[in-house]
């Protein structure tokens, strides 16, 4: 039976890619994803049979694959950071019981809050979360809800998607709600196209982190009570007696 790979490239270079997914990768046919991830494997493996969809065309690219893999083909679906971590794995696996010829399995890779906090120094040393702030398939009702109960529990808060064009201000929404029980000195930091090419990185204060410009390709870091700024590290305290 061929397979069907769900495969996380992490950031997207051939460095940070696992011993994993590259193997799944060089096993198939045809590798298929998102277009600018897509084209980041294309440069690493040239001689493969691609196929693209653009944003808002998730599905058909899962069914796509499936399909290939149906029909005794050999394929890896590509995302960045981690499959399962706002990838495709989760669609892919609902839609599993459609194609009972295909067999999936998933390959992990580095997610944008692990590499990430490396260039920041060590914010997830202890307990964190993660949310989107897209509100393409998440409620901006719900996501308030989210950044509010993760303030009030005091965890380190791993901002996705913070903005776009058109959710320009939602990065500026999100602090004012951090703000409502979060210090504005509580330590925060921004790093965009992480491991990529013009990968760039700025530690700041919540009060200064609301009026940041930031995009797509940027993953916001927000601080807890113990996180603090050190020989230009961002850091949380782990609690150890001795530090």
């Amino acid at each position: 039976m061929a397979k069907l790979y769900v495969v996380g490239i992490g950031p997207g270079s051939e460095a940070a890619m696992t011993g994993d997914a590259k193997r799944a990768i060089e096993e198939s046919e045809i590798i298929g994803g998102y277009t600018v991830y897509a084209e980041l494997v294309r440069k690493i493996y040239p001689d493969k049979e691609y196929f693209t969809t653009p944003m808002t065309k998730e599905i058909d690219r899962c069914r796509l694959a499936l399909a290939y893999a149906a029909e005794g083909r050999t394929c890896s679906m590509v995302c960045s950071g981690d499959a399962g971590v706002y990838g495709m794995a989760g669609p892919i696996l609902q839609l599993l019981p459609e194609y009972p010829d295909a067999e999936v399995v998933v390959v992990p890779g580095l997610t944008a809050a692990n590499s990430g906090a490396a260039v920041l120094g060590a914010p997830l040393t202890n307990d964190y979360c993660v949310i989107s702030l897209s509100d393409a398939l998440t409620p901006w009702q719900v996501i308030e809800k989210r950044l509010r109960a993760a303030a009030m529990g005091d965890f380190v808060t791993v901002l996705y998607n913070p903005s776009s064009r058109r959710r320009a201000d939602y990065l500026m929404r999100a602090c004012d709600i951090l703000l409502e029980t979060r210090s504005a000195d509580t330590v925060c930091g921004w790093v965009r196209n992480i491991g990529r090419e013009g990968q760039e990185h700025k530690i700041m204060t919540l009060s200064q982190l609301k009026d940041e410009q930031v995009d797509m390709f940027t993953t916001v870091f927000i601080g807890n009570s113990d996180t603090v700024r050190t020989n230009g590290f961002m850091v949380t305290g782990r609690g150890y007696s001795q530090v």
